[in-house]
């Protein structure tokens, strides 16, 4: 029953009940209400994938609650912080400079459901890893879920907390370790950290960076300004800094640990300049933060005195980490934009059909399922923690994927989708610092360079080769191409490393993509094998064979318009295989 007025312009002489059924507004409920994870099979496929039917046992019903908290309570909540972000006090009564950060209600309350339910907390990791299912699995799960309603609260929940934990236990005073202890009781997934790169100078050129640590005891004062943090409402710092009298470059960089409060309780030397007016994101506080003389712990060995030089190096060990969250946020802002597409289109009807049953529509739902499902592919890969190169190519495909989904999404919607009462814009709004944040495209390409140039990218060829090796038996055609293309992979860095110094960097670009596009369509096979062989079904087939059609193969002189209506014909098992909705 309709919740609203029927008005004198709903009884037009030529409307009437089948037009007024067009934009009936309780047709249109998208992703919100549903459980994310029950309406979700993929997810639920990689589930039972990487856990196995027994530990997936155990595992369901907290995925089932999860799926529920994000699709509901979240997402409310994150809809409201979004219209009404963090504000800044800077000064008390007196005029003190007290640089607090007031967060909406909304977020509070959001926070406190998620830190209480985490998937991340060290008791549930203990319970799941008793239960046999991968602690990391299970994290990285909740986390695609979190993501769909919010990627600006996994950064303020997430960001760095694991960086601050491991670093200070490994290099900070005894004390300050009893500190960092408590900040972190509730977990590494608690909000209370951040991390501090940026600079007027460059966000990715670090080497260029101002900020000057000067010693203090078994302490340092630490000055500067950072102009891009995020989570600046947290209570514990990374913060990256030169020493004084050290090199003014790479090796000069140190980590250094920042708390809000000093050793004797007081205030920190920690100003916050203004918050950030962000294109979205806005349940993450952001913000320009300046060092007063703040109270900072170096978080590298000091054989020289001011560090040993490999503080960048560290930190970026530790980003890899970062960027696979990222690759995430972006994953899963696709996934939702995938699914508010579909949610839409069932509902819309135009030119007297459905819109999901127009071809063109249905060829632009099939798109977006394959790369979401080549994106989850690479996300869900448990191998590339091991992989140099994996951290960069899956950042690469699925930060970019999140903002062109989302943009697809809104196209879908029409000229609904541009307004804000609607779903998807904040969808885009939050997407598009995906690419932007642990790194850009130019900044990951230059990473694959490193890599490659190391000879680490001879895991990566040794993973591509076991994923085509378990894919479905016979002489599959994807898996044929498939590895054809990883020969021609190898040729191309090869024809690569002749080039001369400039045109190489330049043509990074494309080799990136092709590893990536390689990536994918081996793991997607691989998954194909998987379900061939224990569910008896061939829908990840047709994914693999359609991501490698537009990816791999050779589109020939007619750009692919020969080519069989799979997409098409098989639409049903495309749609069905990616979203359950059970609502009537």
């Amino acid at each position: 029953m309709a919740s609203y007025l029927i008005e004198p312009v709903d009884r037009l002489p030529f409307g009437g009940p089948d037009k007024a059924r067009r934009y009936a507004t309780e047709r249109y409920r998208g992703a919100a209400g549903l459980n994310w994870y029950g309406s979700d099979p993929t997810l639920r496929f990689l589930m039972h994938r990487h856990l196995g039917a027994g530990a997936l046992e155990w595992a369901a019903p907290h995925l089932e609650r999860a799926g529920a908290l994000m699709g509901g309570p979240i997402l409310e909540h994150a809809e409201e912080t979004d219209r009404n972000p963090p504000r800044l006090e800077r000064y008390d009564r007196w005029g003190h400079d007290v640089s607090r950060i007031v967060m909406p209600p909304s977020f509070e309350a959001a926070r406190r459901e998620l830190v209480a339910g985490s998937f991340t907390r060290p008791e549930f990791a203990r319970e799941a890893k008793a239960a046999g299912a991968d602690p990391v699995t299970m994290g990285l799960a909740w986390n695609y879920l979190l993501y769909q309603a919010d990627i600006g609260m996994g950064c303020a929940l997430g960001t760095g907390g694991d960086m601050v934990v491991l670093m200070a236990e490994a290099f900070a005073p005894q004390d300050v370790k009893e500190r960092v202890r408590e900040i972190f009781a509730d977990g590494m997934f608690s909000g209370e950290a951040a991390q501090m790169f940026t600079e007027r100078t460059g966000g990715s050129d670090l080497a260029a960076l101002e900020s000057t640590a000067t010693p203090a005891g078994d302490a340092w004062r630490l000055n500067g300004l950072k102009w891009f943090a995020s989570n600046a409402n947290g209570s514990a710092f990374v913060v990256l800094a030169k020493a004084e009298g050290g090199p003014d470059g790479s090796r000069g960089v140190a980590p250094f640990l920042v708390l809000r409060e000093r050793r004797d309780g007081g205030h920190n030397g920690i100003r916050v300049r203004r918050l950030k007016d962000k294109l979205g994101t806005r349940s993450v506080a952001s913000a320009e933060i300046e060092f007063t003389d703040a109270e900072a712990f170096l978080l590298a060995p000091e054989s020289t005195g001011t560090g040993d030089g490999k503080g960048l190096g560290r930190m970026m060990e530790l980003t890899n980490g970062a960027r696979l969250g990222i690759a995430t946020m972006g994953l899963s802002c696709a996934r939702r934009a995938l699914v508010e597409s579909l949610c839409y289109a069932r509902s819309r009807e135009a030119f007297g059909a459905a819109l999901i049953d127009q071809p063109l529509m249905r060829r632009k739902l099939a798109e977006l399922i394959v790369e979401v499902e080549a994106a989850q592919a690479l996300v869900f890969d448990g191998f590339h923690t091991r992989l140099r190169l994996g951290p960069a190519l899956i950042k690469l495909r699925a930060a970019r994927l999140g903002v062109t989904a989302a943009s697809d999404a809104i196209e879908v919607h029409g000229g609904n989708g541009y307004i804000e009462q609607w779903p998807v814009a904040r969808i885009l709004r939050d997407a598009q610092v995906n690419p932007i944040w642990e790194g850009g495209d130019n900044i990951l390409c230059l990473d694959v360079r490193r890599a490659v140039k190391k000879d680490q990218h001879l895991p990566f060829f040794d993973r591509l080769a076991e994923a085509v090796r378990h894919a479905p038996p016979g002489d599959d055609p994807t898996a044929l191409l498939v590895s054809d293309r990883i020969d021609r992979l190898r040729e191309a860095l090869g024809r690569w490393r002749g080039l001369d110094p400039v045109t190489a960097e330049a043509r990074l670009f494309p080799l990136a993509q092709f590893m990536a596009d390689v990536y994918a369509a081996a793991l997607l096979l691989e998954q194909a094998g998987w379900e061939r062989r224990e569910l008896g079904a061939d829908r990840k087939a047709l994914v693999a064979r359609l991501y490698a059609r537009a990816h791999l193969a050779d589109q020939g002189p007619l750009r692919g318009i020969d080519h069989a209506a799979e997409d098409l014909e098989r639409f049903k098992d495309l749609a069905d295989g990616a979203f359950a909705d059970d609502r009537p």
